[in-house]
């Protein structure tokens, strides 16, 4: 049983994209659904779907020449160690290259969506 599903979906692109798979399959929550939708938006991967008749969801993979789009990718926040911010807080990640996906209390967005819409939260991760 997995108790980290954040860890786990960013684990699997993670190692997927190292071996240059096309594409992964994750399993399927509202939660990685919200978190694979910032990345969609901030151009990290190319699509992703719910499988019908299971609980995964098939993530395809986004490379540009060759090489994976997301170059580094880590876990903030873990279950034992939660780390959260305000927006004066916020970072730029890898010199305003990368973001921070954060948890708010308006949904699962990137620092900059959180900036714009003045809230803050815990923050899940950084890709870069």
């Amino acid at each position: 049983m997995i108790t980290d599903k954040v860890g786990d979906l960013i684990t699997r692109i993670r190692n997927a994209q190292r071996v240059g798979h096309e594409g992964v399959r994750v399993y399927s929550s509202k939660f990685n659904t919200a978190i694979l939708g910032v990345l969609k938006r901030e151009g990290y991967i190319d699509s992703y779907k719910n499988l019908e008749g299971t609980y995964m969801t098939e993530v395809k993979l986004k490379y540009d020449e060759g090489q994976p789009c997301i170059r580094k990718i880590e876990r903030v926040s873990t279950p034992g160690r939660r780390v959260y911010a305000q927006i004066r807080e916020f970072k730029p990640v890898f010199n305003g290259c990368g973001v921070n996906v954060i948890s708010t209390s308006k949904g699962v967005m990137s620092d900059y969506e959180a900036i714009c819409q003045k809230v803050g939260g815990e923050i899940l991760f950084k890709v870069f």
